[in-house]
Protein backbone atom coordinates (compact mmCIF):
# COMPACT_ATOMS: atom_id res chain seq x y z
CA UNK A 1 0.00 0.00 0.00
CA UNK A 2 0.95 3.37 -0.60
CA UNK A 3 1.58 5.65 2.57
CA UNK A 4 -0.23 8.49 2.99
CA UNK A 5 1.70 12.12 3.37
CA UNK A 6 0.52 12.23 7.05
CA UNK A 7 1.42 8.62 7.72
CA UNK A 8 5.23 9.89 5.71
CA UNK A 9 5.34 13.02 8.13
CA UNK A 10 4.98 10.57 10.98
CA UNK A 11 7.55 8.16 10.10
CA UNK A 12 9.87 11.07 9.66
CA UNK A 13 12.33 11.70 12.78
CA UNK A 14 13.27 15.08 13.82
CA UNK A 15 17.26 15.89 13.72
CA UNK A 16 18.84 14.81 17.11
CA UNK A 17 22.81 14.88 15.39
CA UNK A 18 23.20 18.04 17.77
CA UNK A 19 23.22 20.49 14.69
CA UNK A 20 21.61 24.04 15.56
CA UNK A 21 19.23 22.86 18.36
CA UNK A 22 21.30 21.60 21.09
CA UNK A 23 23.36 24.87 21.09
CA UNK A 24 19.96 27.02 20.67
CA UNK A 25 18.42 25.43 23.10
CA UNK A 26 21.56 25.29 25.95
CA UNK A 27 21.97 28.93 24.76
CA UNK A 28 18.49 30.45 25.50
CA UNK A 29 18.32 28.68 28.58
CA UNK A 30 21.44 29.62 29.76
CA UNK A 31 21.33 33.28 28.68
CA UNK A 32 17.52 33.29 30.97
CA UNK A 33 19.01 31.55 33.60
CA UNK A 34 22.33 33.25 33.76
CA UNK A 35 21.08 37.07 33.71
CA UNK A 36 18.43 36.47 35.81
CA UNK A 37 20.46 34.86 38.72
CA UNK A 38 22.80 37.44 38.13
CA UNK A 39 20.23 40.75 38.10
CA UNK A 40 19.01 38.66 41.28
CA UNK A 41 22.15 38.69 42.89
CA UNK A 42 23.32 42.15 42.54
CA UNK A 43 19.56 43.48 43.18
CA UNK A 44 20.17 41.42 46.08
CA UNK A 45 22.83 43.42 47.04
CA UNK A 46 20.93 46.42 47.01
CA UNK A 47 22.36 48.33 43.97
CA UNK A 48 20.57 50.82 41.92
CA UNK A 49 18.58 50.18 38.58
CA UNK A 50 21.03 51.43 36.72
CA UNK A 51 23.64 49.44 37.67
CA UNK A 52 21.65 46.17 37.20
CA UNK A 53 20.94 47.24 33.75
CA UNK A 54 24.89 47.64 33.44
CA UNK A 55 25.73 44.36 35.03
CA UNK A 56 23.40 42.67 32.62
CA UNK A 57 24.57 44.17 29.70
CA UNK A 58 27.79 42.66 30.61
CA UNK A 59 27.03 39.77 31.55
CA UNK A 60 24.67 39.34 28.27
CA UNK A 61 27.61 40.41 25.74
CA UNK A 62 30.39 38.19 27.89
CA UNK A 63 27.78 35.10 27.97
CA UNK A 64 27.24 35.24 24.58
CA UNK A 65 30.34 35.91 22.67
CA UNK A 66 31.63 33.03 25.82
CA UNK A 67 29.23 30.81 24.77
CA UNK A 68 29.92 30.80 20.93
CA UNK A 69 33.70 30.21 21.34
CA UNK A 70 32.64 27.50 23.79
CA UNK A 71 30.36 25.77 20.85
CA UNK A 72 32.56 26.85 18.18
CA UNK A 73 35.49 24.85 19.84
CA UNK A 74 33.73 21.57 21.06
CA UNK A 75 31.90 20.94 17.80
CA UNK A 76 35.15 21.69 16.03
CA UNK A 77 37.04 19.30 17.87
CA UNK A 78 34.42 17.01 18.29
CA UNK A 79 34.72 16.85 14.16
CA UNK A 80 38.07 16.58 13.91
CA UNK A 81 38.27 13.30 16.51
CA UNK A 82 35.99 11.76 13.96
CA UNK A 83 37.55 12.87 10.91
CA UNK A 84 41.04 11.40 12.58
CA UNK A 85 38.81 7.85 13.61
CA UNK A 86 37.35 7.68 9.90
CA UNK A 87 40.92 8.12 8.44
CA UNK A 88 42.28 5.20 10.79
CA UNK A 89 39.14 3.23 9.41
CA UNK A 90 40.16 3.81 5.89
CA UNK A 91 43.25 2.97 6.24
CA UNK A 92 42.51 -0.27 8.14
CA UNK A 93 39.65 -1.02 5.09
CA UNK A 94 42.56 -0.27 3.20
CA UNK A 95 45.48 -2.62 4.83
CA UNK A 96 42.80 -5.71 6.19
CA UNK A 97 39.62 -5.60 4.34
CA UNK A 98 38.79 -8.87 4.75
CA UNK A 99 39.73 -8.73 8.90
CA UNK A 100 37.20 -5.68 8.42
CA UNK A 101 34.54 -7.49 6.80
CA UNK A 102 34.71 -10.04 9.18
CA UNK A 103 34.47 -7.64 12.10
CA UNK A 104 31.30 -6.21 10.32
CA UNK A 105 29.51 -9.43 10.31
CA UNK A 106 30.55 -10.61 14.35
CA UNK A 107 28.78 -7.04 15.08
CA UNK A 108 25.85 -7.87 13.19
CA UNK A 109 25.72 -11.37 14.60
CA UNK A 110 25.64 -9.93 18.32
CA UNK A 111 22.90 -7.70 17.59
CA UNK A 112 20.75 -10.94 16.56
CA UNK A 113 21.85 -11.63 12.57
CA UNK A 114 22.08 -15.08 11.18
CA UNK A 115 25.86 -15.61 11.05
CA UNK A 116 25.50 -16.32 7.57
CA UNK A 117 23.48 -13.60 6.58
CA UNK A 118 25.79 -11.45 8.19
CA UNK A 119 28.64 -12.68 6.45
CA UNK A 120 26.88 -12.28 3.17
CA UNK A 121 26.25 -8.33 3.45
CA UNK A 122 29.36 -7.74 4.99
CA UNK A 123 31.30 -9.08 1.86
CA UNK A 124 28.46 -7.27 -0.15
CA UNK A 125 29.61 -4.21 1.28
CA UNK A 126 33.15 -4.63 1.19
CA UNK A 127 32.97 -4.03 -2.82
CA UNK A 128 32.05 -0.33 -2.07
CA UNK A 129 34.88 1.32 -0.80
CA UNK A 130 32.92 4.15 0.51
CA UNK A 131 29.64 2.62 1.47
CA UNK A 132 31.90 0.26 3.73
CA UNK A 133 33.91 2.79 5.53
CA UNK A 134 30.54 4.96 5.89
CA UNK A 135 29.06 1.67 7.28
CA UNK A 136 32.05 0.73 9.80
CA UNK A 137 32.49 4.27 10.93
CA UNK A 138 28.37 4.24 11.91
CA UNK A 139 28.68 1.05 13.60
CA UNK A 140 31.86 1.02 15.57
CA UNK A 141 31.91 4.67 16.27
CA UNK A 142 28.00 5.63 16.28
CA UNK A 143 28.14 8.53 14.18
CA UNK A 144 27.41 9.41 10.62
CA UNK A 145 30.40 11.00 8.64
CA UNK A 146 28.49 12.84 6.42
CA UNK A 147 25.87 14.64 9.06
CA UNK A 148 28.34 16.76 11.42
CA UNK A 149 27.41 19.76 12.65
CA UNK A 150 28.31 22.80 11.38
CA UNK A 151 30.47 24.45 13.98
CA UNK A 152 29.50 28.23 12.94
CA UNK A 153 25.75 27.33 12.53
CA UNK A 154 26.23 26.08 16.02
CA UNK A 155 28.37 29.30 17.42
CA UNK A 156 26.11 31.41 15.85
CA UNK A 157 22.49 29.46 17.24
CA UNK A 158 24.25 29.85 20.47
CA UNK A 159 25.19 33.62 20.09
CA UNK A 160 22.10 34.73 19.18
CA UNK A 161 20.18 32.28 21.45
CA UNK A 162 21.75 33.65 24.56
CA UNK A 163 21.68 37.20 23.83
CA UNK A 164 17.91 36.56 23.63
CA UNK A 165 17.40 35.09 26.57
CA UNK A 166 19.86 36.84 28.90
CA UNK A 167 17.67 40.11 27.36
CA UNK A 168 14.49 38.67 28.99
CA UNK A 169 15.08 39.78 32.61
CA UNK A 170 16.25 43.72 31.36
CA UNK A 171 13.09 44.18 29.85
CA UNK A 172 11.59 46.05 32.37
CA UNK A 173 14.69 48.01 33.62
CA UNK A 174 15.10 49.30 29.70
CA UNK A 175 11.54 50.13 29.89
CA UNK A 176 12.13 52.37 32.37
CA UNK A 177 10.62 50.11 35.14
CA UNK A 178 13.08 49.85 38.37
CA UNK A 179 11.49 46.94 40.23
CA UNK A 180 13.50 43.84 40.98
CA UNK A 181 10.46 41.70 41.20
CA UNK A 182 9.43 42.74 37.89
CA UNK A 183 12.13 42.08 36.42
CA UNK A 184 12.78 38.58 38.33
CA UNK A 185 9.01 38.18 36.64
CA UNK A 186 9.47 38.59 33.44
CA UNK A 187 12.79 36.85 33.04
CA UNK A 188 10.42 33.80 35.00
CA UNK A 189 7.73 34.05 32.21
CA UNK A 190 10.27 33.62 30.12
CA UNK A 191 11.93 30.71 31.58
CA UNK A 192 8.25 29.14 31.29
CA UNK A 193 7.87 29.88 27.68
CA UNK A 194 10.96 28.50 26.65
CA UNK A 195 10.40 25.62 28.66
CA UNK A 196 7.21 25.04 26.95
CA UNK A 197 8.82 25.62 23.83
CA UNK A 198 11.64 23.35 23.99
CA UNK A 199 8.44 20.26 24.67
CA UNK A 200 7.60 20.70 21.38
CA UNK A 201 10.60 18.92 20.20
CA UNK A 202 10.98 16.41 23.24
CA UNK A 203 6.92 15.20 23.07
CA UNK A 204 6.92 16.19 27.06
CA UNK A 205 3.47 17.84 27.94
CA UNK A 206 3.99 21.97 27.59
CA UNK A 207 3.15 22.91 31.07
CA UNK A 208 5.76 20.13 32.67
CA UNK A 209 8.33 21.86 30.46
CA UNK A 210 8.12 25.42 31.44
CA UNK A 211 7.72 24.16 35.29
CA UNK A 212 10.79 22.90 34.89
CA UNK A 213 12.77 25.49 33.45
CA UNK A 214 10.72 28.03 35.98
CA UNK A 215 11.96 25.95 38.78
CA UNK A 216 15.50 25.44 37.89
CA UNK A 217 15.48 28.89 37.52
CA UNK A 218 13.90 30.37 40.39
CA UNK A 219 16.77 27.45 42.00
CA UNK A 220 19.25 30.02 40.68
CA UNK A 221 17.84 33.41 41.32
CA UNK A 222 17.19 32.27 44.96
CA UNK A 223 20.44 31.27 46.07
CA UNK A 224 22.18 34.72 44.20
CA UNK A 225 19.70 36.67 45.46
CA UNK A 226 20.79 35.30 49.08
CA UNK A 227 24.14 35.78 48.59
CA UNK A 228 24.19 39.04 47.00
CA UNK A 229 21.69 40.15 50.51
CA UNK A 230 24.23 38.87 52.51
CA UNK A 231 27.28 40.43 50.96
CA UNK A 232 25.42 43.66 50.30
CA UNK A 233 24.69 43.82 54.20
CA UNK A 234 28.22 43.26 55.20
CA UNK A 235 29.67 45.46 52.56
CA UNK A 236 27.00 48.26 53.00
CA UNK A 237 25.76 48.63 49.56
CA UNK A 238 21.98 48.24 51.10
Amino acid sequence: MTETPAALREHHHADVSGGWLRPAVFGAMDGLVTNIALIAGVGGGGVSPRTIVLTGTAGLVAGAISMALGEYTSVRSANEQIAAEVAKERRELERHPEAEARELAELWVARGLPEDLAVQVAEAVRRHPEQALRMHVQEELGVNPDEQPNPWAAALSSFLCFSVGALVPLLPYLFGATSLALALAVGGLGLFVAGAIVSRFTNRRWWSGGLRQLLLGAAAAVATYLIGALIGVQGGLG
